[in-house]
This record gives structure tokens, sequence and C-alpha cells, in this order.
């Protein structure tokens, strides 16, 4: 049988809310540690979100880049790609991490972010991030 994230794969691919809400817990928990304000639960939530990437970008594509199982707990890392319906490209890339009961999903901690296309190299990566003392 696949696993939950080979599931969420294909039914992403298929454009299909209702399929993939059908793999999340009706309690289901998401968070997005790096954006706490976006937490939310239950499966409704996660269909009106594929519902709206799906009508935003029609043609999204799901790759999972890498995977690994350990009991209930899966590890995905994520590339999704697409036209928003005004042609502009859509890219994220990131790790999830999921948390499985009864064969459905019940929570999610996930790590995308949009692909960053900008020029900035480590050098100027480390001093917007850091902010360290420059040696004036």
């Amino acid at each position: 049988m696949a696993s939950l994230l080979e599931r969420l794969r294909d039914a992403t691919n298929a454009h299909d809310p209702q399929r993939m809400a059908s793999l999340f817990a009706y309690d289901y928990e998401s968070s997005q540690p790096a954006h706490p304000a976006r937490a939310f639960r239950g499966r409704e939530q996660v269909l009106a979100n594929w519902t709206a990437v799906f009508r935003g970008v029609p043609d999204f594509a799901a790759e999972l880049m890498a995977a690994a199982v350990d009991g209930d707990t899966e590890w995905g890392e994520w590339d999704w790609r697409g036209r928003y319906t005004d042609g502009a490209a859509f890219a994220m890339r990131g790790v999830v991490i999921l948390t499985a009961r009864d064969g459905l999903i019940s929570r999610m901690r996930l790590y995308v972010e949009p692909v960053d296309g900008g020029d900035d190299d480590i050098d100027a990566a480390v001093r917007d991030l850091y902010r360290p003392p420059t040696d004036d």
C-alpha cells in the first residue's frame, strides 16, 4: 500500500480537493511553525484551502522529492510548481512531517516556503538574516 505522502501526491496531481481532504482525519491539526498564525484544525479547512490552490494555480504539480516512514510518522520533501491564472510562475519547496492515525493524516507540520528567485548569495543572506556588526 502506498504511503500517505504518496497518496497525497497523487490526489494533489489529480487536482482533486475532495480526494485530498478524504486523506485527513476530521479533527486534523495543521501547523506551520514559521507562520504560527496559519495553524488550523479540521478536514473542512483542508478542502477549502486546496480548492483555492487549484483555482489559483490550475496546473499545480507536486513532486515528492524524498520521503521516509517511521511508524506513524512520515517525512516528505516537496517541490510544488505551476503557473498562477495570470501566467506568473508559482514555485514552493520544503518539508512536511505528518502523523498518521487509523490510515489518515491526523497532524502535519509544514515547512514549505515560496522559492526565492533573487540574486542574494550566502554572504548577503547571512548579513540580512543575522545582522552581524561590521568592522568599520
